[in-house]
């Protein structure tokens, strides 16, 4: 006769035997969600339309002329280097309309004024007069060849969707003609929203200037942040009457030639979005590459922290972020001066997110709600809140500044979290006593 075996729930079994379960001891679980992730609407000449497509500070470096159609050093791409100087993550979405450049034998794959630069040149190959080679070049880099017998053999590549009916025959060069970039439209804006919201970014921002626009990104950002718990922040320039913990106003002009005055706002975007939770981006050096305004007036720099603006301002011959701050001004008593700091936000924000994420993927609808389950769920969140206190990104934690009891219905739980962030130094205070 067999004997039984197999795991067990209940010690219920009928049958002589041996019944194992194998499980992994308790450990706490730690979570950090990572920084470095934007989000940005972009004017482009060239690129993915209607949809978010993801590009990686690697992709940029690498990648730049198939992404967005003009090569790393091209002048063009000076917003976007002064953004991956510190994000690791874009996810850009095109605002702009656009028509796209065409010719007898194919046309750009995207829209705008980029596909203007591209020309097909055809030749009859060397080794077999039957064939062509078919090369496809962006101003004057070669970036494709194929060597085919028909047009119908040609396959398409980063930059020509070629016409497979079309007749070969031998050209010296036909440039692809029509393609135009349009403005951006407040629909494509909204079209951004609508699609960035099921993405986990940290700093999302506009870099225009139109009043309209920027309402709408900071109506978005304190939609998310209250209402849906989507926890980020919002750049904007020279956002007026904000006051908001999750928008940060960039008062400072730029005044390189070409590019709006607003255009500090990508270094911004990419600066905060980087910053470690245990960091702050006072004192940080702008090391990006447009020509800044700055004032050097100490009542107007005082004047422009009261009014919750993120200023730079030149120490000796460097550009630095004055003071890491947001646009939040209403100090309350529930609302202290602490939540004017980014960097309080930043250990905020992302406990919120951490927090949300191990309850989410290891106890919602999995762990019961008994004084074991609520146990297992302190420790994870004590055990979370130790690792920031190592960092020094909190202090003076200790786990009875954790409490978690049952909630008005059983499927609830209620946690009480005391938590002290901790800020970089900024003011030096000093009494020198002479003996």
């Amino acid at each position: 006769m067999a004997l039984g075996g197999g795991t067990w729930l209940v010690q219920n079994k009928i049958l002589p035997g041996t019944y194992m379960n194998f499980v992994s001891a308790k450990r706490a679980m730690l979570s950090f969600a990572d920084r470095g992730y934007t989000a940005l609407p972009l004017i482009l000449d060239w690129g993915v339309e209607g949809e978010v497509f993801t590009v990686e500070n690697e992709d940029f470096q690498t990648n730049t002329r198939k992404i967005f159609g003009y090569s790393y050093d091209h002048e063009k791409m000076k917003p976007l280097r002064d953004l991956f100087l510190n994000a690791k993550t874009l996810y850009a979405f095109r605002v702009n309309d656009s028509t796209k450049a065409v010719s007898a034998f194919g046309n750009a794959k995207y829209g705008g004024i980029r596909g203007n630069d591209l020309r097909i040149v055809i030749q009859t190959n060397v080794d077999d007069t039957t064939k062509f080679d078919v090369s496809t070049y962006l101003d004057t880099s070669l970036v494709d060849t194929q060597t085919v017998a028909s047009a119908a053999e040609l396959i398409n590549n980063d930059f020509i969707d070629f016409d497979k009916t079309a007749t070969l025959a031998a050209t010296a060069g036909t440039p692809l003609t029509g393609g135009t970039t349009g403005a951006a439209t407040g629909d494509n804006y909204q079209k951004f929203i609508d699609k960035i919201d099921g993405y986990y970014f940290n700093v999302t921002g506009y870099t225009g200037t139109d009043k309209v626009i920027k309402s709408l990104f900071a109506q978005f950002t304190k939609r998310m942040r209250d209402e849906i718990g989507a926890k980020f922040q919002c750049v904007l320039y020279r956002a007026e009457d904000a006051d908001y913990e999750g928008i940060i106003s960039v008062e400072n002009k730029s005044l390189t030639s070409g590019y709006a005055e607003s255009a500090l706002v990508y270094w911004t975007v990419g600066a905060q979005a980087g910053c470690a939770v245990n960091k702050s981006v006072t004192n940080k050096v702008y090391d990006g590459e447009f020509d800044v305004e700055t004032k050097e007036n100490q009542t107007a720099l005082k004047d422009g922290i009261n009014k919750g603006k993120f200023l730079f301002h030149k120490v000796e011959d460097k550009i630095r972020v004055l003071t890491d701050i947001n646009t939040f001004t209403s100090v309350t008593v529930e609302k202290n001066i602490d939540f004017t700091s980014n960097q309080t936000i930043r250990v905020l924000d992302q406990i919120a997110i951490d927090v949300a994420t191990i309850f989410n993927t290891r106890y919602l609808g999995q762990v019961p709600n008994d004084n074991e389950g609520r146990t297992d769920l302190w420790k994870d969140i004590v055990k979370h809140h130790e690792e920031l206190l190592r960092i020094r990104a909190i202090e003076d934690f200790t786990d009875a500044d954790i409490t978690i009891q049952k909630g008005e219905d059983k499927k609830s739980v209620l946690v009480t979290d005391n938590v002290t962030p901790v800020n970089c130094m900024e003011k030096l205070y000093m009494t020198v006593v002479v003996a």
